[in-house]
């Protein structure tokens, strides 16, 4: 049986955006991540990250900078009681490593956790910070997606959230 998922993009929206982190001590989550994530495993959803890395085509940071990273950020999760069912991450760019399928707004993250989890797409939620989220939700199929943004004027999302309390 399918189940719908909440996924997330990670920088910027499970934790403030900087530059290519991939740092511990750098890591800082967002306000009112938990309680999202609570609510909507308590809803029945599988929780699953999809982020662009191309810090890792650019040689910033390595692969395994980036599983440190998020084996500690699960474990976090996980003392909030919070699982998250998987992290799919796309270490291009396409200046450097040539076009993929993987990188938003290109949807091959999301159809690759839906094949995986048996992920019901349709009834999935996508919460972003940037419209390549939104278009790779669409992309894939997803039909409530949420762009949070405190400037954003417009854009093809369900609606635009200012604070992730505004979904819980």
């Amino acid at each position: 049986m399918s189940r719908p998922a909440l996924f997330l993009d990670r920088d910027g929206v499970v934790n403030i955006e900087k530059n290519y982190l991939h740092k511990i001590e750098d890591f800082e989550f967002i306000d009112d991540i938990f309680a999202l994530c609570k609510k909507y495993q308590t809803l029945g959803y599988l929780i699953v990250v999809v982020t662009n890395q191309s810090g890792i085509a650019r040689g910033y940071y390595s692969e395994e900078d980036f599983s440190l990273l998020t084996r500690w950020m699960i474990d976090v999760f996980e003392r909030e009681g919070i699982a998250i069912a998987d992290v799919y991450h796309c270490p291009h760019h396409p200046d450097i490593s040539g076009e993929c399928s993987c990188r938003k707004p290109e949807p091959g993250m999301l159809l690759e956790a839906a094949g995986k989890h048996n992920i019901d797409l349709e009834n999935s939620l996508l919460v972003g910070d940037s419209e390549r989220d939104i278009t790779a939700a669409h992309r894939a199929g997803l039909k409530e997606t949420y762009l949070f943004s405190p400037d954003a004027k417009s854009s093809e999302a369900t609606k635009i959230i200012r604070a992730l309390k505004e979904l819980v």
